[in-house]
């Protein structure tokens, strides 16, 4: 008598492939659900869906490393996202809130926002880094396009934290716009910590700072963000510095044993 066969969705061996994709796709909806609510004037909910989209894009490539569920698809899909996310949304935030009062140049500012973060993401994915070059894993040619995101973004979240400063920030949204574009497609290197070790003495520490992040978050969303935002541009000269100091002491290693061959 034959066994019946079991209905499965997926097989068995490819179920670890599910939890990372289901986090990428959770992060496409709430990036363009931010897009909807944009519309509708709710900023300050366009920008937290904003910032949702970043966790999540942080944690689907970290869990699918963790349960070794990286896939080509998955690499993709991830891409994709990105773009969606961090490439048109914010971009559309930024217009229905205030590039829209510079007519064609304010949609101009959009598309070439956009366009450059498609154009980050396209370079991002035929980037190959030789084993020889291992510790430029930890740095990103450009800054990444959650970053970008949630920087271009710093405007609206200075306007809508009602900070007492008397600062006109917004009238700075175009210029700040296309100075992060160019800064998604350039090649300065900036921070990517991937393959920071961590002390297990220092662990407990890690955590206790992790939980401090989450609660600013919570209570104070929007001063959280800009002091992040203001760090991660302060990180970048000092990530400038860090690469040229490793690159150049490869470089002397390189010719000391060129040298010594000869």
């Amino acid at each position: 008598m034959e066994e019946k066969k079991k209905f499965k969705l997926v097989s068995s061996k490819k179920t670890r492939y599910l939890l990372p994709n289901i986090l990428t796709l959770a992060g496409v909806c709430l990036g363009i659900s931010s897009i909807k609510f944009s519309i509708d004037g709710n900023f300050s909910l366009a920008v937290t869906l904003i910032l949702f989209a970043a966790i999540l894009d942080a944690l689907d490539g970290r869990v699918a490393r963790l349960i070794k569920g990286t896939s080509e698809f998955g690499k993709e899909l991830d891409s994709l996202t990105d773009f969606v996310s961090f490439g048109i949304a914010p971009a559309f935030i930024l217009y229905f809130w205030e590039l829209n009062k510079y007519g064609k140049l304010g949609w101009a500012i959009t598309l070439i926002y956009s366009v450059c973060c498609v154009l980050r993401l396209a370079r991002f994915n035929l980037t190959k880094i030789e084993d020889s070059a291992e510790w430029k894993n930890n740095f990103f040619e450009g800054i990444p396009s959650p970053a970008g995101g949630l920087l271009v973004l710093m405007p609206l979240i200075y306007e809508l934290a009602n900070l007492n400063y008397e600062l006109e920030i917004k009238q700075f949204t175009p210029y700040l716009t296309v100075l992060i574009a160019i800064l998604l497609v350039s090649k300065i290197p900036t921070l990517a910590l991937k393959k920071i070790s961590i002390s297990p003495k220092a662990t407990v520490f890690l955590l206790l700072g992790a939980g401090i992040v989450f609660i600013a978050l919570l209570f104070y969303t929007l001063e959280t963000l800009l002091i992040f935002g203001l760090i991660y541009l302060i990180s970048i000269p000092v990530s400038i510095i860090m690469y040229k100091k490793q690159n150049n002491k490869l470089e002397k290693i390189s010719d000391d044993n060129h040298e010594d061959i000869l």
